[in-house]
């Protein structure tokens, strides 16, 4: 009988090992920082010889290894499984990997499973076998959702209702599927550890098994992740550097669109996104994002301007908008969603020294439509537009856009990639760009007029007067 492996806590913070878990490391006193792990093999009687001080000799449990010369491997990229969701291949790169692992992550309740269902029909339809690993709910409960989301090749992938990961490898090893649905990686244990499912020693011995399983058979490996608000010590994060592929899902539970953001691709790029609208027969994908960010403006007020974003390889078009209102009592609030706080406050500041705007008795609330987050700095121009025009009280011209980042001296910058920026606002109907002066294209596209602009200052005197 194989003795069972055994394992130590070991403390993040300085790497010692302790045998039994502790509150305190008694080496560094880093409290709240053992974690369970994998101890290292026994050695061999006789190669267990140390240095002097401790450290291990250089062929201590290890064997030489052959290294061939990067000219001298064989072999050329696989060809890429297509699901059929074109927003989800988008962000993927062009498909799936085989071989490959990915890692969908997001908050409960987002969509993730729905997702990974609509995937798993598509490609079993395609002729990919599927194996669906379900750690979190019953078969009944895996089935119902199929059942509402319709598709008919759903019906006909592998179910498994397991959370011990070595009886979920030993299923896929006989059955050899070509991809491996894991849902979730916090409810799955392997019983050489004793932690708990879901705790950071438990989920990365199980991300790097299912990882050495994924480049060992070929099958491409999904493994969903919990996000919680501050972003889960057990969940995801701590799986960035095993997995092959990071995907998080954004949006808010009242929307009813949601986002898929690549993190981490290394078969494609990073910071492409995939837009899906969510329907009672599961995740649809939106073929223009620009018209379903846009899709409301039909009321012309002020506080509102638009911004043209570069998600990846991807522009698109995303409404701002800014509402300053005397301040009721107290410290004036600053109230920002989907932008960064700092970044508004140092707008602001730039605002009342280079163009004359005092905020210090005004409320101010900024809002992205859509649940995206604008963390470009090519929206500051659009940001700066909104709260001087909910100041004045004037609408900005509706058929325009506001590229470009302003400095602290009020000045506007280029941004890059403007030509592909314009052309997808004249593709929405747009007629007008402010820019950077340095930053005009010489070919605008039909229909389009950018206007050049030096300063903020520059720009309100064009628009506001």
């Amino acid at each position: 009988m194989t003795p069972k492996a055994r394992s130590v806590f070991r403390c993040t913070e300085c790497g010692a090992d302790h045998p039994k878990w502790a509150g305190r490391c008694d080496v560094c006193g880093a409290w709240n920082s053992l974690v369970e792990e994998m101890a290292a093999r026994a050695v061999a009687s006789g190669g267990a010889s140390r240095r002097a001080g401790g450290a291990r000799t250089l062929a201590e449990g290890g064997s030489v290894a052959v290294t061939p010369r990067l000219r001298d491997v064989v072999g050329s990229e696989s060809r890429r499984w297509k699901t059929g969701i074109d927003e989800f291949d988008f962000v993927l790169g062009g498909g799936i990997v085989p071989g490959s692992m990915m890692l969908i992550g997001g908050e409960p309740g987002i969509g993730k499973s729905t997702l990974l269902l609509q995937v798993a029909g598509r490609l079993q339809g395609a002729g990919h076998s599927t194996l669906y690993a379900s750690g979190e709910e019953s078969a009944l409960q895996v089935k119902l959702r199929a059942d509402r989301l319709g598709h008919d090749a759903t019906g006909d992938v592998s179910l498994l209702s397991e959370t011990n990961l070595e009886t979920i490898l030993t299923t896929a090893t006989a059955a050899r599927p070509a991809v491996l649905i894991v849902d979730s990686i916090q409810t799955v244990y392997t019983s050489d550890l004793e932690g708990a499912p879901g705790n950071v020693g438990q989920v990365r011995e199980c991300a790097a098994r299912l990882m050495r399983f994924a480049k060992e058979s070929g099958t491409a490996v999904f493994v969903v992740g919990h996000v919680t608000r501050d972003g889960g010590i057990a969940g995801p994060k701590t799986l960035e550097h095993i997995v092959d592929t990071v995907l998080y899902f954004e949006g808010e539970n009242s929307l009813d669109h949601r986002v898929l953001r690549a993190i981490k691709n290394r078969f494609g790029s990073v910071d492409e996104i995939g837009v899906f609208r969510m329907a009672p027969d599961g995740l649809l994908p939106v073929a223009n994002p620009s018209e379903l960010f846009l899709g409301d403006r039909g009321v012309h007020a002020s506080g509102s301007a638009v911004t043209a974003l570069i998600e990846g390889s991807r522009p698109i078009l995303i409404e701002v908008q800014g509402l300053a209102a005397k301040a009721g009592f107290g410290t004036p609030q600053r109230v920002a969603t989907g932008y960064d706080g700092r970044r508004l406050a140092l707008l602001l500041a730039v605002l009342d020294k280079r163009a004359g705007l005092s905020f210090g008795q005004l409320d101010v609330f900024l809002n992205v439509v859509g649940g995206v987050r604008l963390q470009e700095p090519a929206g500051d121009l659009a940001v700066a537009s909104a709260l001087a025009s909910s100041v004045y009280d004037r609408a900005l011209p509706h058929e325009a856009v506001f590229v470009g980042e302003v400095g602290l001296g009020g000045e506007i910058r280029p941004v890059s990639q403007a030509e592909r920026r314009l052309a997808e606002a004249a593709n929405m109907g747009m007629t007008t760009a402010f820019l950077a002066e340095r930053a005009v294209p010489t070919r605008i596209p039909k229909g389009l007029r950018a206007v050049g602009v030096r300063t903020i200052a520059d720009l309100f005197e064009r628009v506001f007067q």
